[in-house]
């Protein structure tokens, strides 16, 4: 195997022992979508086949999704700008390529480990509230989340990616 999965690659540098799961989540995620996505034209990541969501939606809530989570983990509720980007994560923006969707998720990557990197281990078991009905979660709890969350959305993309080129984008 010239490449093996993120996980069997070793621990990455900087991050606590108990956050690698989350770390190689992340990563691998961002590598399977970056395959699945960035051959895909504008119309492809549109395409809602047989109803489902689209690539494209499943992208921009990959960015969204690990920043809103991130913010929680951090002790924040979620920011004007959040907010708007959660409203507009439905919306299928004509013409948006694949390369600018990924940016995104890219970034939304970067971030996350960069604040795994930054997240005491003592830390973990803090206390933390999520969404306006501030339901109880833990900065352990928050951030293995932005793993398994982002991992559930990258089998969505390559397996909706893989539906659309395979029906023609139908």
């Amino acid at each position: 195997m010239s490449n093996p999965e993120a996980w069997l690659r070793g621990p990455l540098e900087g991050v606590p022992t108990q956050l690698q799961p989350v770390a190689h989540a992340l990563v691998q995620a961002l590598e399977d979508v970056e395959r699945a996505a960035a051959p895909l034209t504008p119309e492809e990541l549109r395409a809602r086949p047989g109803g489902a969501a689209s690539v494209g939606f499943h992208l921009r809530h990959l960015a969204g999704s690990t920043d809103r989570l991130l913010a929680y983990a951090r002790g924040e509720q979620l920011s004007p700008e959040q907010l708007a980007f959660l409203r507009a994560e439905e919306e299928e923006p004509a013409g948006a390529g694949a390369e600018a969707l990924l940016a995104g998720v890219r970034l939304a990557v970067e971030r996350a480990l960069a604040q795994l990197r930054a997240t005491p281990e003592g830390a973990l078991d803090e206390p933390r509230e999520v969404g306006r009905g501030r339901l109880p979660s833990s900065v352990r709890g928050l951030l293995y989340h932005v793993g398994e969350h982002t991992a559930r959305h990258a089998g969505q993309v390559v397996t909706t990616a893989r539906v659309v080129r395979g029906a023609g984008g139908a």
